[in-house]
């Protein structure tokens, strides 16, 4: 399956990436595709998980779930970066759960906490409504109808105008690869290549 990421990435306009970085982001990319091919319950129950690599149950998830397993098949683990960063910046982070203080177990299973992040690492690019704009690899995130703040992983493949990448995302019945990169209101654009 990788080597049709491979391929596909090779198809793309050009976009110089140095060879890890390429890598990095063709492992990304492989790793959601390869939730978009399991059954996957849509869970947004809290739970207490492992800390570090700690996960929901496989088969259950959100959209935040297909970015964090994603992450970490490329070796970069969100839920200790997060952590880490809002232990020691909690004041920066939102406070829309009433939260008081870190939660290792949740706070990177959130949208607003991701985007927050991602700004603080300075992976922040324009939220340009042009298809080319976005990068295999990159990240999006939108607010859904009823103020839902959702996220998604931008795909080496494209929708069928063969213009817009299409995404890989969990929006509800578990992770997909589809064309929804502009049927929502976009709330950020991010390209974290630690």
């Amino acid at each position: 399956m990788l080597m049709c990421a491979v391929a596909a990435f090779a198809l793309l306009p050009s976009y110089a990436l140095p060879a890890d970085r390429k890598k990095f982001i063709q492992t990304l990319i492989h790793a959601a595709r390869l939730r978009t091919q399991k059954l996957e319950l849509y869970d947004p129950a809290y739970r207490q998980i492992a800390y570090p690599m700690g996960d929901v149950p496989e088969g259950r998830g959100v959209c935040t779930d297909v970015v964090i397993r994603a992450y970490r098949a490329a070796g970069v683990d969100l839920q200790v970066l997060v952590h880490q960063d809002m232990s020691k910046n909690f004041a920066l982070y939102p406070k829309l759960w009433g939260m008081r203080g870190t939660d290792r177990n949740i706070d990177h299973r959130r949208v607003p906490n991701l985007q927050t992040f991602f700004r603080r690492q300075g992976a922040q690019l324009p939220t340009e409504k042009t298809p080319q704009a976005f990068k295999p690899g990159d990240l999006v995130t939108w607010m859904l109808p009823g103020n839902r703040p959702h996220i998604g992983i931008v795909s080496d493949r494209y929708a069928p105008d063969k213009k817009t990448p299409s995404i890989l995302h969990n929006i509800g019945l578990g992770s997909v690869e589809d064309d929804i990169l502009f049927g929502y209101t976009i709330t950020g654009h991010y390209r974290y290549h630690p």
